[in-house]
C-alpha cells in the first residue's frame, strides 16, 4: 500500500514537471503601449521633437529615407527547444517633411509583413578539398626558393638578402 503511494506520488510529480516545462514563454521586444492606447501624433502639427517627447527615440530610421522614422514592438513566443515564433508585431512609420514637421503616420501589424525566401545554395569554390592531415602537415618542409635571393618581391616585406643590395 506504501509503495503504491510513493510510485503514485512520483508520478505526479513527473507529470506536473513535464507540463509545467512545455508552458511557452512570451517576451516582449520594444516599446509596449498598454493596450488599446494608441500614440496620438497629428499631420502637420507635430515636430521631431514632440515625436521624441511622446514616443522616444525611434527602433530605426529608413536607410533611404532619413526622414522616416520607425517604432517597432514584437511579442514572441518561446517553446522549449523550438524556435521562437512572433506572436504579434507593431511598426509605427512616422515621415517628416523638409521642415521636420509630420507629414504621415502609418501602422503595419503582421498581417502587412512578407515572407523573403532565402536562396539556400552555396558558390562552390575550385581545387581539391584536403583532408585534416593535409591540411596541418601540407606545408611541412618546404620552404619558397623565392625567399633566398629570388626576384619576387613577396607580401609584408618578407625574404632574405636581395641581389644587388
Amino acid at each position: 500500500m506504501r509503495l503504491s503511494r510513493v510510485i503514485l506520488a512520483a508520478t505526479v510529480a513527473l507529470s506536473a514537471t513535464l507540463v509545467t516545462a512545455c508552458n511557452p514563454t512570451l517576451r516582449s521586444h520594444g516599446f509596449r503601449y498598454p493596450d488599446g492606447e494608441v500614440p496620438e501624433l497629428t499631420v502637420g502639427v507635430d515636430s521631431q521633437s514632440t515625436v521624441l517627447a511622446t514616443l522616444g527615440n525611434p527602433s530605426t530610421r529608413g536607410t533611404f529615407e532619413q526622414d522616416t522614422w520607425y517604432y517597432i514592438s514584437a511579442t514572441r513566443e518561446y517553446l522549449a527547444y523550438l524556435r521562437p515564433d512572433t506572436r504579434e508585431r507593431r511598426i509605427i512609420a512616422v515621415r517628416f517633411d523638409d521642415d521636420g514637421t509630420v507629414s504621415a503616420v502609418d501602422e503595419f501589424g503582421m498581417e502587412d509583413g512578407r515572407v523573403v525566401a532565402f536562396v539556400d545554395r552555396e558558390t562552390p569554390t575550385r581545387g581539391r578539398e584536403l583532408t585534416i592531415l593535409e591540411q596541418l602537415l601540407g606545408n611541412v618542409g618546404r620552404l619558397p626558393s623565392e625567399q633566398f635571393g629570388g626576384e619576387q618581391n613577396l607580401p609584408g616585406g618578407a625574404g632574405g638578402p636581395r641581389p644587388g643590395g
